[in-house]
């Protein structure tokens, strides 16, 4: 059995407690897509129905840490502890309209990183549906359940499969997105949106894709993810090529091959 830190045994004993209920409540999704109504007020109960499962089984097993939760907020504690990020249902609109791609984040980050800056040092994303669990801690590498992750190995663009999120519902600069596209797609051998930034990054640090980029995230759909990539000996970067704009919600990750050449082209198209 691979050795990890309790803090992993605490998200991940979380994760699967949540993950029956989501189970049944995705089951009861795709009955209700006939309905006049819609599952729409249904999934943000089972939405919160999770969380409050995962906030329990956290709280009980750090009491003074802080968490900072999609839907319930902040929850206040000590500031010198690090801090829960919770995603209870990344994918949310998959889960709504019955497609079974969605992911819990849950992340940890120490207030005290290097240079006195917040640092992710432990992230989980778990598929309820899969059983897959991708876990990561700081130094100890990327894991999907028992087994070690590594990027892909793939140096040619043409070869690349990328992942992206596309802005929608007046989110996000679509023309700047088309913009970015224009100048991926020629290149690569093809680009997929499949709605769940958590996932997106668990496959980059899988080998699944080889790259990734979006913005207007929120901090809880990637900071699991963000560990999962760089422990895969991935690179994650805001689109300027540093980190600023990751907090921010901006991201291009790839493997050490790709991520340059990504970052060019990403960049004369913001230029242009």
């Amino acid at each position: 059995m691979v050795s990890h830190s309790g803090l992993i045994t605490v998200m991940q004993r979380a994760a699967r407690k949540a993950a029956p209920r989501l189970r049944r409540d995705f089951g009861e999704v795709e009955q209700l897509q006939v309905s006049r109504k819609g599952p729409a007020d249904f999934v943000s109960l089972a939405d919160k129905r999770a969380e409050d499962v995962i906030v329990e089984e956290l709280r009980h097993a750090r009491p003074d840490w802080r968490l900072t939760l999609e839907e319930g907020g902040s929850i206040d504690g000590d500031p010198a502890k690090p801090r829960w990020i919770v995603d209870p249902l990344d994918g949310t609109t998959n889960f709504l309209h019955g497609i079974p791609h969605f992911a819990i984040s849950i992340a940890v980050e120490d207030p005290m990183g290097p240079g006195g800056r917040p640092e992710i040092t432990q992230g989980l994303v778990y598929q309820p549906l899969t059983d897959e669990s991708f876990w990561a801690e700081k130094g100890r590498g990327a894991w999907l359940n028992e087994r070690r992750l590594r990027v892909s190995a793939r140096r040619d663009l043409a070869d690349a499969l990328i992942a992206t999120g596309v802005p929608w519902k007046g989110r996000g600069d679509l023309a700047r997105f088309e913009r970015i596209l224009d100048a991926f797609s020629p290149e690569v051998a093809g680009i997929r949106r499949f709605g769940s930034a958590a996932l997106d990054l668990a496959w980059v640090a899988a080998g699944r894709y080889d790259g990734y980029w979006e913005e207007d995230l929120q901090y809880w759909d990637m900071a699991a993810g963000l560990l999962l990539v760089r422990e895969a000996g991935g690179f994650v970067t805001d689109y300027k090529g540093g980190d600023r704009g990751i907090a921010g919600g901006q991201i291009l990750a790839a493997n050490d091959q790709l991520h340059s050449r990504l970052h060019k082209l990403l960049a004369g198209a913001l230029r242009g």
